[in-house]
């Protein structure tokens, strides 16, 4: 799914921008990366101001992002990147196994949060998974996130203590309210998307193919109007969309 180049005869690979304060971090990152003839490191960036410069200058197709770093950290980055550069994926590679800064990264429009400590494959899985559209999150955190995210909202909605998953009107009300408005298949879709399900799980799930699922996921991101699945599961939880709690995994 990443955009064809025409530069240096790499329109096959996919452009990737390192990001992290730690010189030693960059050098193993690349090392990871470099296993995989399908990916290419253009550049790499010590800062998330740096990063900013560096995405203007290359257009990558997916930034591998640290979030404690000096001068503007990953978050903030990752925001400004997002809004700059829609196009362009953002993972984020932190040591940081931590709730708050997940939200904040998806929040920020991060499609993925993956662990420094994570064997080398984990880490080139989450890579290619975010090229291809997946969101690589365990799917008990993404849970977790979710739930966080959907006991955030009903605070600032209604004042009242915490629940979940937040209780909507009706999956009617929910798809009309949108600018879009989605087919019940499309809701459907999308409230498995906000249990952290694959494309794979979500075409057994729904007996329908893979390719059908891509297809009705190309068009819910069109009319949510953001750039990858996690922010797709964000939105189902602000418009109050009740997931099918019977089937979480």
């Amino acid at each position: 799914m990443f955009r064809e180049h025409s530069n240096g005869g790499s329109s096959s690979k996919a452009r990737l921008l390192v990001v992290d304060d730690q010189p030693f971090m960059r050098v193993a990152i690349k090392a990871i990366l470099a296993t995989d003839p399908s990916l290419e490191v253009v550049g790499e960036a010590q800062d998330g101001q740096q990063a900013t410069q560096r995405c203007r200058e290359l257009r990558p197709d997916l930034v591998l992002m640290d979030v404690s770093m000096p001068t503007m950290n990953g978050i903030d980055a990752t925001r400004r990147l997002k809004a700059e550069f829609p196009e362009t994926s953002v993972l984020i590679l932190t040591v940081h196994a931590d709730h708050r800064f997940l939200m904040e990264a998806v929040k920020a429009g991060a499609a993925g949060y993956v662990l420094k400590g994570e064997h080398a494959d984990r880490i080139l899985d989450a890579v290619r998974a975010v090229l291809n559209g997946e969101t690589p999150l365990d799917q008990g955190l993404a849970m977790s996130l979710l739930g966080h995210l959907g006991e955030e909202q009903e605070e600032a909605a209604r004042g009242t203590p915490p629940r979940w998953p937040p209780e909507p009107t009706s999956r009617e009300h929910a798809a009309t309210s949108l600018p879009n408005a989605l087919t019940p298949r499309e809701m459907e879709v999308l409230s498995r998307l906000a249990l952290g399900e694959t494309n794979r799980q979500i075409a057994e799930e729904l007996h329908i193919s893979l390719s059908t699922v891509k297809r009705h996921l190309e068009r819910i991101l069109s009319k949510l109007g953001v750039s990858d699945r996690t922010q797709a599961a964000v939105k189902a939880i602000e418009i109050g969309l009740q997931v099918p709690t019977g089937q979480r995994r």
